[in-house]
């Protein structure tokens, strides 16, 4: 058997990480309209919405009765809001891409990707989009970090994962046996042990991660 390609491979979030979107989306919309508590209503839809590939009505009617909506209350004929990058996004992808495969690994719905858009934006530092519902997996799930690195036949524990959400990026990255770059723009780290136990770097901003993910490089190449 042909051992996995360990080619080095950095997989980033997109919102909070890149940018922002201008503007709400369907789950954003979904979570205002649930009587759940935001976090509660987020964790269904990872599972119920940000997995499927189109909104059919059977996933319109599953994802009301978890969200404790009505039916008739669901969003429809949305687009996808504006994409705003981050000052300094592109300069840090490109260092990165200098180094690494580069692809987005985002928890988002059908109705809220946009990846024409974000290539439009991202081009030519960021090879490849994965969204949750064209891999059928969502953060902090191990099988979406999974999904990518089976994609480019590459160990997973040679992937290196960057995001701003602890949970979903952090603590899922760590999980499923990848490297992990925390973008933490000034905020506290929630859990000191897992940052000492499994070497989670904590940057500032992405153009600190890509030094860092840059400094990882050199050190495998020697």
């Amino acid at each position: 058997m042909t051992p996995p390609q360990l080619t080095p491979l950095v997989t980033v979030d997109v919102g909070g990480t890149l940018g922002t979107a201008h503007g709400p989306g369907l789950a954003m919309r979904l979570a205002e309209a649930s009587p759940l508590p935001g976090a509660r209503a987020r964790e269904i839809m990872r599972s119920t919405l940000h997995t499927r590939p189109s909104l059919t009505e059977s996933v319109v009617t599953e994802v009301c009765q978890a969200l404790q909506i009505p039916p008739e209350d669901f969003p429809r004929d949305l687009r996808p809001a504006p994409f705003v990058l981050f000052p300094g996004t592109v300069e840090a992808l490109e260092r990165i891409s200098a180094v690494a495969t580069v692809v987005t690994l985002s928890n988002v719905t059908c109705v809220d990707a946009d990846t024409d858009g974000l290539r439009a934006l991202l081009s030519p530092w960021v090879s490849d989009f994965f969204p949750s519902c064209r891999i059928a997996h969502s953060k902090p799930d191990p099988r979406a970090f999974h999904a990518v690195a089976e994609h480019f036949d590459t160990a997973p524990e040679v992937l290196v994962h960057v995001g701003d959400d602890w949970n979903c990026d952090i603590v899922g990255a760590v999980e499923a046996g990848a490297k992990a770059v925390w973008i933490s723009r000034g905020r506290k780290t929630p859990d000191e042990s897992l940052v000492v136990d499994h070497d989670v770097h904590v940057a500032h901003d992405l153009a600190a991660a890509a030094t860092h993910i840059q400094h990882l490089a050199a050190r495998s190449n020697t």
